[in-house]
């Protein structure tokens, strides 16, 4: 339903923002705050070895007091990585999304990062689908197709 996330990607761009795993969490955040995103997808060499988002910022910096200036990104990252492919339908990167409640998913092909999506990014896509849908509908109703 509503087409495979390589659609999305297709529309919105593949491209990826990321962090090594050495930058403290402050550059991290400035990197965030810079580019206007929840998440990087953290990066060991041409692999991803996690994600940090503005969640891992919340409860493993802040609430735990910690020094942005002082923490490496590899602390506190998210270290277990969920993924899809393109080929993967947009129902199905939902789903995961909701389940798992991330509002980030890295998109991988043959191990090689070709892409992230986000919530926002499938809510708009579904969106658009919809009003394309019903207005296709509305128009074979009243005889215009």
């Amino acid at each position: 339903m509503f087409g495979l996330v390589s659609s999305v990607l297709a529309e919105k761009g593949r491209h990826v923002y990321t962090v090594g795993k050495a930058a403290t969490v402050a550059e991290a955040v400035r990197e965030m705050n810079e580019k206007g995103v929840g998440a990087l997808l953290v990066m060991d060499g041409h692999k991803p070895a996690g994600i940090f988002t503005e969640r891992d910022v919340l409860r493993r910096i802040v609430d735990a007091d910690r020094d942005p200036a002082l923490i490496r990104v590899a602390e506190v990252m998210t270290r277990q990585l969920v993924t899809i492919g393109p080929e993967s339908r947009i129902d199905e990167a939902m789903g995961i999304m909701t389940e798992r409640r991330f509002r980030h998913l890295p998109v991988l092909d043959a191990g090689e990062v070709v892409g992230m999506v986000s919530s926002g990014d499938l809510m708009r896509w579904v969106t658009m689908n919809q009003e394309d849908s019903i207005r296709q509908m509305t128009e074979y109703i009243n005889g215009r197709a």
